[in-house]
C-alpha cells in the first residue's frame, strides 16, 4: 500500500509538471511590502532630534550631524560654504589640528566638519573618545585666520583650475541660465567674493546656523540604544538652543522657449552639451518613482536610449545620459554629453529627437522591465549598507514622507505603467522650453545651432559678452602687433638677443613627491631633465644639431616624425617669438577672452610643422598669461625680472592625468652653459 502510494504520488507530480509550458516566462509575483529595518529616535529637551541603528556586524560606529538649513545665499562672499568646513576643523581653543589629528590617527578615526554637517567614525571601543573630539570641535572650534587664508588660496587655486575645464565652464552657465546670479542656486564664486571672506563671516556662519534645534544627529553602528543615549546626553545635551529663521527660497522662472548659450573654449576639440531647465520634483511626490523609471530609459544608463542613439548607433560620443533631480526646493532636468566639434549640431538633433520620442510614445514593455529591474536592484544593494537605514530615517524627517515610504518603494515601483511613463514625460519633459549650454569652439559651432534658439554668448566666468564686439577689438589688431607688444613687454629685442644662455629649474610637488624640471638652453640647442627627490632622474631630452635623444628612467624613446619631434626641435629655442616670421609660423587672432580676470588677446600660432599652440595675450601688459598645446596648458600666474627680462616666477601647468599643479620657476642668465651639457650619446 505504502508503495502504491509513493507511486500516485509520483505521478502526480509528473502529471503536474507536464503541465507547465517552458517556453513561457513565468510572471513575476507581486511585489511586497519589505522591511527595511529597525531604528530608534528621540529628542533632546533642547531639539536635537537622534535617529539611531545597531548594527553590531561590525564593530564600529559612525556619528553624523546634519543641520537642516534649508537652502544657504552667500551673495558677495560665495564660496564661504565650501571653505568652512576646513576651517572649522582646523583646531579647537585648546587643542591645535595638528594635536587633533594626532589623536585621531591614534584610533585610526576620522573627524569632519561641512558648513551644514558634521560627522566622525572610529572603532567601537573608541566611540566615547571619538565623539569628545567631535563635540570639542563642534563647541569650541579656534577659527585660525592663517587657515582661512590657506583655504582661500587653495580655493582661488581650484578656480582657476575649473575656468580650464570645459565642464566645470558648463555647470557654472547652467546654474546661472536655469537660475539667475542673484539666485540662491546660480551664484557664483569668484577671486573677488573668496577674497571679501573674513574670518568674522566665518564666525557669523557657525553662530547662525549650528544650532541644535534644528540638527539631527544619526548614530549607526555596534552600540547599544542604551549607550547612545547616555553618549548623546552627555556631550549634547548642554548644546544651547537658539531661534533660526530659513530664507525664503525663489522658485525659478519657468523657461519659456528654448534657448541656446555658448561659451567660446577656443582650443576645444570637443563640445560639452547640457540641455537642462528646473523642474519642481519634490521627493514624496506622486511622480518621483514614475520620474525616476523615466530618466532610466531615456538616459539613466549604458542601455538607455540616449547612449544607445548618440554613442552605439552614431558614435558621435562616449557617453550620452541625462538625470532628473528631486529636491523640496528646485530640481533640475539634465542631458548631457561631450560630442566631435563637427558633429555639435547633429548631436544635438538626436538629444531632441529622444526627447520628444519619449513623450509622444509609449515605451516598449521590454524597456519598462529593463529599467525597473535596474531600480530594484540599486535599491537592493543599497540596503547592503548599514547607513541606509538611518538615511532613510533622516530622509523620511526632512521631507515629512509617510513612515512606510521605503517600505513601499518596490510596490510603487512595480505598479508603474507604459502609460504613467508617457505622463509624467509630457509633464516634465520640455524640449521646446529647454536652456541650451555648449562649451567648444565658437566659431566652428555656433552657426550650426542657430536654428535651434537665440545665441547668448558667455565667457569662462559666466558673464554675458558681444562676440560682435570681442570680433571688432580682435579685428582692431593683427598679429604681429602682439607679439612686437610682447617682446618689448619682457625686455626689447636687443636685450633678448644678446642673451647666451638660460637655465631655467621647475619645482613642483605632485601628491607629496618633489619634482624638478631643469632646462638649460643655449642657441638652438637644449638639455631638458625630470628628476624627483634625491635627484633620481626620471625623464631626459636633448636637442642638437637637430638631433633630438629622449630618455625615460634609463630608455631611449623613439620619436616617430610629426608634429611631437617638431615641437620638440621648436621648443629648443629661448625666445621663439623673435622668430616667428622668419620662420614661417602662421599667426591667427581668434578672440579675446578673461584669464583670471584679465582680458586676453588670443593668438593661434600654427608652426611650419603643423603642430598649434594658443597663446593668451594680455591686452593692457602684453605678456602672455597662458599657453595651451597638445602637451597640455601652461598658466603664468607671476613674472620675475632676470636681467633685464621679464620671465615666470609662479606657473600652473595642466597636465593631462593630473590636473592643475602650481610650480615655482628660478632663472639665470648668460652664466657660461658648456656645449658639453647638450651631448648625444
Amino acid at each position: 500500500m505504502k508503495k502504491l502510494f509513493i507511486m500516485a504520488l509520483a505521478l502526480i507530480s509528473v502529471s503536474t509538471f507536464a503541465q507547465v509550458d517552458r517556453s513561457v516566462r513565468p510572471e513575476p509575483a507581486a511585489a511586497r511590502e519589505i522591511k527595511i529595518g529597525d531604528y530608534e529616535s528621540f529628542t533632546l529637551k533642547n531639539g536635537l532630534k537622534v535617529i539611531l541603528v545597531e548594527n553590531d556586524k561590525l564593530p564600529t560606529v559612525a556619528w553624523t550631524l546634519s543641520l537642516n538649513t534649508g537652502p544657504i545665499s552667500e551673495g558677495d562672499k560665495s564660496g564661504l560654504a565650501g571653505m568652512f568646513g576646513q576651517i572649522m576643523r582646523a583646531g579647537t581653543t585648546s587643542k591645535s589640528k595638528e594635536v587633533l589629528d594626532e589623536e585621531i590617527d591614534f584610533m585610526g578615526a576620522s573627524v569632519n566638519a561641512s558648513a551644514t554637517s558634521m560627522s566622525a567614525f572610529s572603532l567601537s571601543k573608541y566611540a566615547e573618545d571619538v565623539l569628545k573630539i567631535m563635540a570639542d570641535v563642534l563647541y569650541n572650534p579656534a577659527f585660525p585666520e592663517a587657515e582661512l587664508e590657506k583655504v582661500k588660496k587653495q580655493t582661488i587655486t581650484g578656480l582657476a583650475s575649473a575656468k580650464d575645464d570645459p565642464n566645470s565652464i558648463s555647470g557654472v552657465i547652467s546654474s546661472i541660465v536655469n537660475y539667475g546670479k542673484d539666485h540662491t542656486y546660480g551664484e557664483m564664486t569668484t577671486e573677488e567674493t573668496v577674497a571679501n571672506i573674513s574670518i568674522e563671516d566665518v564666525k557669523n556662519h557657525y553662530k547662525k546656523y549650528f544650532k541644535p534645534n534644528i540638527a539631527y544627529l544619526v548614530v549607526v553602528g555596534d552600540i547599544t540604544k542604551k549607550d547612545a543615549q547616555k553618549l548623546v546626553k552627555k556631550y549634547f545635551s548642554d548644546w544651547e538652543k537658539g531661534d533660526y529663521s530659513p530664507e525664503t527660497f525663489v522658485q525659478p522662472a519657468t523657461v519659456e522657449k528654448t534657448n541656446v548659450n555658448i561659451a567660446d573654449k577656443s582650443s576645444a576639440v570637443q563640445s560639452v552639451i547640457n540641455i537642462t531647465y528646473p523642474i519642481d520634483n519634490q521627493p514624496g511626490s506622486a511622480d518621483v518613482t514614475k520620474l525616476s523609471v523615466l530618466n532610466q530609459i531615456l538616459g539613466g544608463s549604458g542601455s538607455a536610449r540616449l547612449f544607445t542613439n548618440l554613442r552605439e548607433d552614431k558614435g558621435y560620443t562616449y557617453g550620452a545620459y541625462s538625470s532628473i533631480g528631486a529636491s523640496r526646493y528646485s530640481a533640475t532636468f539634465s542631458a548631457n554629453a561631450s560630442v566631435r566639434n563637427e558633429v555639435t549640431d547633429s548631436a544635438m538633433v538626436e538629444f531632441f529627437s529622444e526627447m520628444n520620442r519619449i513623450r509622444t510614445e509609449l515605451v516598449s514593455q521590454e524597456e519598462l522591465d529593463l529599467a525597473k529591474n535596474s531600480l530594484r536592484g540599486s535599491f537592493a544593494r543599497s540596503l547592503e549598507s548599514r547607513s541606509t537605514v538611518a538615511q532613510f530615517a533622516l530622509n523620511t524627517e526632512l521631507n515629512s514622507l509617510p513612515e512606510d515610504y521605503y517600505a513601499t518603494y518596490l510596490k510603487r515601483l512595480d505598479a508603474i505603467t507604459a502609460e504613467d511613463v508617457l505622463a509624467v514625460a509630457k509633464k516634465y519633459i520640455h524640449p521646446d522650453k529647454a536652456n541650451i549650454i555648449v562649451v567648444g569652439k565658437a566659431d566652428e559651432i555656433a552657426p550650426k545651432l542657430e536654428r535651434f534658439g537665440e545665441i547668448t554668448y558667455y565667457d569662462v566666468d559666466g558673464n554675458v559678452v558681444d562676440p560682435e564686439a570681442m570680433k571688432a577689438a580682435v579685428g582692431a589688431v593683427d598679429a604681429k602687433s602682439i607679439v612686437d607688444k610682447y617682446l618689448e613687454a619682457i625686455g626689447g629685442e636687443a636685450v633678448l638677443e644678446a642673451v647666451n644662455d638660460v637655465k631655467m629649474v621647475v619645482s613642483t610637488n605632485i601628491q607629496g613627491q618633489v619634482l624638478t624640471i631643469t632646462s638649460l638652453k643655449k642657441g638652438n640647442t637644449m638639455s631638458k631633465e625630470l628628476t624627483a627627490i634625491g635627484g633620481m632622474l626620471l625623464q631626459e631630452s636633448i636637442v642638437k644639431d637637430g638631433e633630438v635623444k629622449v630618455t625615460l628612467q634609463g630608455q631611449v624613446q623613439e620619436i616617430a616624425a610629426g608634429p611631437q619631434l617638431d615641437g620638440l626641435k621648436e621648443g629648443a629655442v629661448m625666445f621663439p617669438e623673435l622668430f616667428y616670421t622668419k620662420a614661417g609660423h602662421t599667426l591667427q587672432m581668434t578672440g579675446l577672452q578673461t584669464v583670471n580676470g584679465k582680458s586676453a588677446y588670443v593668438m593661434n600660432v600654427k608652426s611650419p610643422s603643423g603642430a598649434t599652440t594658443l597663446k593668451y595675450f594680455d591686452k593692457e601688459t602684453g605678456l602672455i598669461l597662458k599657453e595651451e598645446s597638445m602637451a597640455g596648458a601652461q598658466e603664468v600666474l607671476e613674472y620675475q625680472e632676470v636681467a633685464g627680462i621679464q620671465f615666470p616666477k609662479k606657473i600652473k601647468l595642466a597636465i593631462p592625468g593630473l590636473g592643475a599643479i602650481e610650480a615655482d620657476v628660478t632663472v639665470e642668465v648668460n652664466t657660461g652653459i658648456q656645449d658639453t651639457e647638450f651631448k648625444i650619446k
